[in-house]
């Protein structure tokens, strides 16, 4: 063969490159198909984790405000709890405010989630700003108490809405529903957006839903206002 002609060292060299070629295309066919995986199955999974088809083609408030969204995903799971139990939890939401409910070493800059509705944190009106972080936050766009909080970010990189209704079900049960739509103006590239941005918005919001849910059920059940002996069942994972 050729490469046995080769000198001892060149033949060594050889092998590497050919080593480092077959190792390059196994890791691109893998790449591949985890991608194929994420855009087959996990993402129309996740964009509509929890929610109906009636909850996907609802009109939201804001969903005029973000057109040609690169994300667009509804999520919702039912309470056990009245709207007017599970609002508390949204109004005092933000950045060292009550946090997010979600991953607090990510979004809250490790302070703990308040697990109690705090009084002087429940007033909130339209052009207020519900911060995100230290300089960043939403504009609070609409609101409607014990109903429905549209939240909205509108700058030059980037349109992002976060819209919340709650509808009641019956005395005792609440449907959250929530729905982010975003759309990147500038400086982000589509492959890391698909690998950062959207998968990374599922699990922070997919924790919050569940953060709310618990909270407002332990409201519900202190006050006496439903049975102890458990609470609805909403989606795990």
């Amino acid at each position: 063969m050729w490469l046995s002609r080769l000198p001892s060292a060149g033949r060594k060299e050889m092998r590497n490159r050919v080593s480092m070629i077959r190792t390059a295309s196994r890791l691109a066919v893998a790449a591949a198909a985890l991608l194929g995986a994420y855009v087959l199955a996990i993402r129309p999974w996740h964009l509509r984790w929890g929610a109906t088809d009636k909850d996907v083609r609802r009109p939201m408030p804001g969903d005029d405000l973000v057109p040609h969204p690169f994300l667009d995903a509804t999520r919702a799971l039912t309470i056990r709890a009245r709207p007017e139990e599970v609002w508390p939890w949204l109004v005092q939401m933000g950045y060292r405010r009550a946090g997010f409910y979600s991953y607090d070493f990510i979004d809250n800059a490790r302070i703990p989630s308040a697990d109690r509705i705090i009084p002087k944190l429940q007033h909130l009106e339209v052009g207020d700003i519900l911060p995100t972080g230290p300089r960043d936050g939403f504009t609070v766009a609409a609101l409607e108490p014990n109903r429905s909080l549209l939240l909205l970010i509108d700058e030059d990189r980037a349109q992002i809405s976060f819209s919340t209704v709650l509808d009641e079900i019956d005395e005792l049960h609440t449907r959250l529903i929530m729905r982010a739509r975003a759309r990147f103006k500038v400086g982000l590239l589509p492959g890391l957006y698909y690998l950062l941005f959207e998968p990374g918005d599922f699990v922070m919001m997919r924790k919050m839903m569940l953060g709310i849910k618990q909270r407002a059920e332990a409201l519900a059940e202190q006050r006496g206002e439903q049975p102890r002996t458990g609470t609805a069942a909403g989606p795990l994972f």
